[in-house]
C-alpha cells in the first residue's frame, strides 16, 4: 500500500502559479504511477497529468497542457504538479492518486488516493 499526502493549494490570481506536492509513504515508490486527478465544485473528476514509475513519460488532460508539468523525486518520495497560466476554470480539488500498473484514464482503476488540496484561482 502507500498513502498519499497533498499539500500546497490555496488561492491564485488568474495568470498566477502554484507548485502542488504530494508525499508518499509506504511501498516503494518507484513502483508506482502517479497521476493528478481534479474535481470542481458540481463537476465531475477529470485527469490533468500522469508521470510513469521513474519518470520516463509524462502525460496531460487537453485542458492543462502547456501550461502545466508534473515531476517526480523518487529519492524524496515526492510527486509534484507545476501550475501555470492559471485560470479561474482549473478551481478544484487535487488529488494526487497511484497506480502499480500504469496510467489509466479509468479513474476508477486508480488504487490509491490522497485526501485532495484545494486550489483557487480568482479572475
Amino acid at each position: 500500500q502507500v498513502q498519499l499526502v497533498e499539500s500546497g493549494g490555496g488561492l491564485a490570481q488568474a495568470g498566477g502559479s502554484l507548485r502542488l506536492s504530494c508525499a508518499a509513504s509506504g511501498d516503494t515508490f518507484s513502483d508506482y504511477v502517479i497521476q493528478w486527478i481534479r474535481q470542481a465544485p458540481g463537476k465531475e473528476r477529470e485527469f490533468v497529468a500522469a508521470i510513469t514509475w521513474v519518470g520516463e513519460n509524462t502525460y496531460y488532460g487537453d485542458s492543462v497542457k502547456g501550461r502545466f508539468a508534473i515531476s517526480r523525486d523518487n529519492a524524496k518520495n515526492m510527486v509534484y504538479l507545476q501550475m501555470n497560466s492559471l485560470r479561474p476554470e482549473d478551481t478544484a480539488v487535487y488529488y494526487c492518486a497511484a497506480r502499480s500498473t500504469g496510467v489509466t484514464w479509468s479513474l476508477n482503476d486508480l488504487e490509491y488516493w490522497g485526501k485532495g488540496t484545494l486550489v483557487t484561482v480568482a479572475s
